[in-house]
């Protein structure tokens, strides 16, 4: 059994925190929307492929929450979210819970020493309640729209995750059993 002596300072805190990453991109998404009775509305789509990357982390006790941009997912990028996330709670001690992907368990990752990893079983993106905030940030900022620039997409999406609350991040992601595990 591996022992770890927390670096406890006295207003630090222990922070379980979900971290998962999600694509946007210029590949716009058709959806149902309203239209006056005998109107078919029109929406412009097209199928460019260019995307970005969006790292987050949320705290669903606190609602508080850690995004970064990235031009994709990889080992590099994953060092640099988890040094930007150490450093935006670096009194606190973070039991960080990301998903399987092999750049979350790669060998050059650089996990900094307020942090910790565990996984959650392979095939459960339903236990991940950061999935629930992509779905939050697509609901009206990225459906039926048509991106005329990468940086328009990334402008929106700086737009919208500064706009998540905390409470926000709380009503989305305090899923009953995690809240009781500091009840």
């Amino acid at each position: 059994m591996r022992l770890h002596i927390l670096p406890f300072e006295p207003n630090s805190k222990i922070r379980i925190m979900f971290m998962d990453e999600a694509g946007f991109g210029r590949i716009s998404e058709p959806s149902y929307c309203w239209a006056p009775l005998g109107i078919r509305p029109i929406v412009y789509t097209h199928r460019i492929r260019e995307y970005v990357q969006v790292y987050g982390a949320v705290d669903p006790i606190s609602g508080d929450d850690f995004f970064i941009i990235a031009p994709k997912c990889n080992t590099a990028w994953t060092n640099e979210f988890l040094k930007g996330l150490s450093k935006a709670f670096e009194k606190d001690y973070i039991l960080l819970c990301g998903d399987n992907a092999s750049w979350h368990k790669s060998i050059d990752l650089e996990i900094p020493e307020n942090i910790r990893m565990f996984y959650l079983p392979p095939y459960t993106p339903e236990m991940n309640p950061i999935e629930q905030i992509w779905t939050e940030v697509r609901k009206d900022d990225f459906k039926n729209t048509a991106f005329k620039t990468l940086d328009k997409v990334v402008d929106k999406l700086c737009d919208t995750i500064t706009s998540i609350t905390k409470d926000v991040v709380k009503s989305i992601c305090g899923r009953k059993w995690i809240k009781s595990m500091f009840d």
